[in-house]
């Protein structure tokens, strides 16, 4: 209390003597001249307190965890002026309402993967994983070297968010089966639970597509309610201990090779923000998006290697003739979702544009060096 008296005592002297007027002695029984000299304004920091809710269950590694890191370092870039308390799937809102709460501004921000949204607005689909599109390093590209983001903003707008990319799985794995896919035949009557373009694809093979988050995933493939599923890779698979209600793990993960992750803002909140923040917020999202990646990339393998070695997970590739049929069937579908809405036709052009430029480099640059070495490597450690 002292101390906030002698302040305000101060501020008051300062502020009046800043007021006074002063007077230049020009000579004796000369007019002194006067001038006023303003006091300084004081400049006030306004404080926002956000929530933020997602489509992951709590504590889950890399996923959850990259949103709360990416809340810590905006209120501390932002030296406290936003503070994000965030919430995982159902604390605050159900996972696949996230979208929802953002856009009628319940709350101002949201993270999941873009796919969830399909049914709002198909085009949605392409910026999370399309099957047989690009890696994680090609998605980043499209979004920070080409039209990519833009096109996300542009297909976000009418739903009053603003997107940013999240991060990416790196490529995925093709899921776990409780019996083994020989032929695309193997998929009729499949019940899978696979999201996306992804989930399009099985279902156009004859399979019935599940869509459940993450927290229901485990028990209803015990349970029988499910015949296979997709989640991520070892790293979140090992986690779930999919492998004490699956036998065979299946990979490469055709139907998400890069799977990207998202961060939402409603658009409102965020307009209203000062730039310096606006900026604070984009660089913490890219901060973070290549966190998520690094994480992935350093964890996936270790975790393999448990799941081989300790826990006897039979790992398999899917079937040459198998990715090939999945592959026309992917064509299909994807032409099918493009022609949905003049949205999803411009985004799947643009994203088929910046594909073929990547993969042409990729396919002399990383295609090439990773058959070089490959033989050195072993599935078992």
């Amino acid at each position: 209390m002292m101390k906030r008296r002698d302040f305000l005592k101060k501020a008051g002297l300062g502020a009046a003597a800043a007021a006074v007027t002063t007077a230049g002695v020009m000579g004796c029984g000369e007019k002194k001249e006067e001038k006023k000299v303003e006091a300084p304004a004081v400049v006030t920091k306004k404080t926002y307190n956000w929530r933020m809710v997602t489509t992951w269950p709590p504590k889950l590694p890399v996923l959850q965890d990259g949103c709360e890191r990416l809340a810590k370092r905006i209120e501390e870039l932002s030296d406290g002026r936003i503070k994000i308390q965030v919430f995982a799937a159902g604390e605050l809102v159900p996972a696949l309402e996230s979208f929802q709460s953002v856009s009628d501004g319940t709350v101002e921000v949201g993270s999941g993967a873009a796919y969830y949204w399909a049914g709002k607005e198909p085009a949605t689909q392409w910026f999370a994983a399309v099957p047989f599109g690009m890696n994680g390093q090609g998605m980043s590209a499209w979004f920070h070297g080409g039209d990519g983001l833009k096109l996300w903003e542009e297909t976000y707008a009418p739903f009053n968010l603003v997107p940013r990319p999240g991060g990416s799985t790196g490529v995925q794995m093709g899921g776990w089966f409780n019996k083994k896919i020989n032929t695309i035949d193997d998929y009729k009557g499949l019940k899978m639970r696979i999201p996306g373009l992804g989930g399009k694809v099985v279902a156009k093979a004859g399979g019935t597509v599940v869509l459940l988050p993450g927290g229901e995933i485990f028990t209803s493939l015990e349970r029988g309610v499910i015949d296979a599923t997709e989640w991520v890779g070892p790293l979140h698979d090992l986690r779930m201990g999919f492998y004490q209600a699956a036998k065979y793990y299946y990979y490469p993960g055709w139907h998400e090779p890069g799977t990207y992750l998202e961060y939402f803002f409603n658009k409102k909140v965020y307009d209203e923000l000062p730039k310096d923040l606006q900026h604070i917020i984009d660089a913490a999202c890219v901060e973070t998006e290549h966190w998520v990646l690094s994480q992935f990339e350093a964890r996936n393998g270790q975790a393999l290697q448990t799941l081989i070695n300790e826990k006897k997970v039979e790992l398999i590739q899917f079937p040459d003739e198998v990715l090939g049929e999945l592959r026309k069937l992917a064509d299909e579908v994807l032409a099918e979702e493009a022609a949905k809405t003049p949205m999803a036709t411009k985004v799947n052009d643009a994203f088929k544009a910046f594909q073929k430029i990547v993969g042409t480099w990729g396919s002399i640059s990383e295609t090439a060096y990773y058959n070089i070495i490959q033989p050195k490597f072993s599935l078992k450690g």
